[in-house]
C-alpha cells in the first residue's frame, strides 16, 4: 500500500494566512509531489458543530468558503479528494467503537483538548462531542488508512492519541488499522503564525487574521496596523525581532527573490533583522516590504477565487463527488473493523453455519 494523506479544516470561517503557511501551501506541494497514492482533504463540519451546535447556519455557510479557499490555493479535485465529514456516517460508527478504547482520564490529559476547552470557556460545561474530539479525529484518520497527517504543532497531541487508539485496537482485535505519522512544516515560523495584534495565535474568533479572501486594500491596512516591538518608538531606537509578528511573517513568507525585487539594499532577512536590532530602521519600511511580499503571494489566490465564485454549483459538485469517493474508502475500512471486532454477523457465513450445526446437533 502506498502513502496516503488525510488532513482538513473546520468550516467556522474563511481560512487565513496562518492556515496557508501552516498547512495549505504544504498540502499543495505534497499533492503535486507524486509521492502519495491518495490525498483526502476533509471539511470537518461535524467537528465544527461540537462547539457550534446552536449555530448550524454558520457552519453551513462556511462549507463553500473553505472549499473556495482550498481550490484557490491550488488543491486540485483531480488529484485530491475534497469531502464533507458529515456526509460519511461510517466515521461516526468508527468513533463509537473507538470510544471503548479510551478512558476519560486520558482525554482530560490531552494538552490540545485542555487548551481548546480553556479558549472556549468550556471548563464548567464541556460538550461531550467536543471533549471526545481526539476519538473522532482518530476515526477520520484511520477510515482512510492515512499514513501521513500534515498538521500544525498544536495538533501533535491529537495525532499521538490517534496512534494510541490504533495500537490499542490492533492489540485487542488484530492488525487492522494503519498507524499514522505526523508531518510538521519545515519552517518553524509556519508552525503557528501570531495574530496581527501580537497575540500568540491567529484566530478567527479573535478577529486578528489576514484572510486569504481579503482584498488587496484589506491586506495592506492589516499589515500596516500590525503589532511590533512596543519599545521601538523612533526609527533610531534599537528594535526587538524576537516575537515580533512582522518579522515572524517575513520568516514565513519572504524569499531571497523578494529582497532582490522589493528591498535590494538588504542581502536578506538576516541583514534586515540586524539593522532593526541595532536601530535606524523604522517599522513602516519593514511593514511596506511585508505588504509587497504578501500581495505577491495572495494575488493569484484571489484571482483564482474570483473565477471559482462565478460557478458555485461546480464547487458543490466537486464536494459531492469527493464525498461519494471518500465514503467508498471509509466503508471498506469500516467493514474490516467490523470483521475484526466480530460484529459482521450477516457477512460471516462460517458463523451462521457453525450456529446452525450447533443447534442441529443439540
Amino acid at each position: 500500500m502506498g502513502k496516503i494523506i488525510l488532513t482538513g479544516d473546520r468550516p467556522t470561517g474563511r481560512l487565513h494566512v496562518g492556515h496557508y503557511v501552516g498547512s495549505l501551501r504544504e498540502r499543495v506541494r505534497l499533492q503535486n509531489s507524486g509521492d502519495f497514492e491518495k490525498i483526502f482533504i476533509m471539511i470537518a463540519d461535524a467537528q465544527a458543530l461540537t462547539d457550534n451546535a446552536e449555530q448550524p447556519e454558520k457552519v453551513r455557510q462556511n462549507i463553500v468558503e473553505v472549499a473556495l479557499d482550498y481550490m484557490s490555493c491550488g488543491i486540485d479535485p483531480e488529484k485530491s479528494v475534497i469531502f464533507i465529514q458529515s456526509m460519511l456516517p461510517e466515521l461516526t460508527e468508527l468513533s463509537f467503537y473507538y470510544m471503548n478504547l479510551v478512558t476519560v482520564a486520558r482525554l482530560q490529559r490531552n494538552p490540545t483538548v485542555k487548551a481548546e476547552i480553556q479558549l472556549r470557556n468550556f471548563e464548567a460545561s464541556i460538550p461531550v462531542g467536543f471533549f471526545t474530539y481526539p476519538i473522532s479525529q482518530a476515526s477520520d484518520i484511520t477510515a482512510f488508512r492515512a499514513t501521513t497527517v500534515p498538521v500544525g504543532e498544536d495538533q501533535a497531541p491529537m495525532i499521538e492519541q490517534a496512534r494510541e487508539i490504533v495500537h490499542k485496537f490492533n492489540t485487542v482485535y488484530g492488525e487492522t488499522l494503519v498507524e499514522p505519522e505526523i508531518l510538521l512544516p519545515d519552517n518553524r515560523a509556519c508552525l503557528r503564525l501570531p495574530g496581527i495584534d501580537g497575540k500568540a495565535k491567529m484566530s478567527k474568533s479573535l478577529g486578528n487574521c489576514i484572510y486569504l479572501a481579503d482584498t488587496e486594500e484589506e491586506v495592506r491596512k492589516k499589515v500596516m496596523s500590525m503589532f511590533t516591538d512596543p519599545n521601538h518608538l523612533r526609527v533610531e531606537d534599537p528594535g526587538n525581532v524576537v516575537g515580533n509578528p512582522v518579522f515572524i511573517y517575513l520568516e514565513a513568507f519572504s524569499t531571497p527573490e523578494h529582497f532582490a525585487e522589493y528591498l535590494p539594499e538588504y542581502a536578506g532577512l538576516t541583514e534586515l533583522k540586524e539593522h532593526y536590532t541595532r536601530g535606524g530602521l523604522g517599522d513602516v519600511k519593514v511593514k511596506k516590504f511585508l505588504n509587497k511580499v504578501l500581495q505577491e503571494e495572495l494575488s493569484p489566490i484571489r484571482a483564482r477565487r474570483k473565477a471559482l465564485e462565478k460557478d458555485i454549483p461546480y464547487v458543490y459538485e466537486v464536494l459531492k463527488k469527493g464525498s461519494e469517493a471518500a465514503r467508498e474508502t471509509a466503508a471498506e475500512t469500516l467493514s474490516q473493523v467490523r470483521r475484526a471486532m466480530k460484529i459482521n454477523y450477516f457477512e460471516d457465513q462460517s458463523l451462521i453455519a457453525e450456529q446452525a450445526l450447533k443447534y442441529q446437533n443439540g
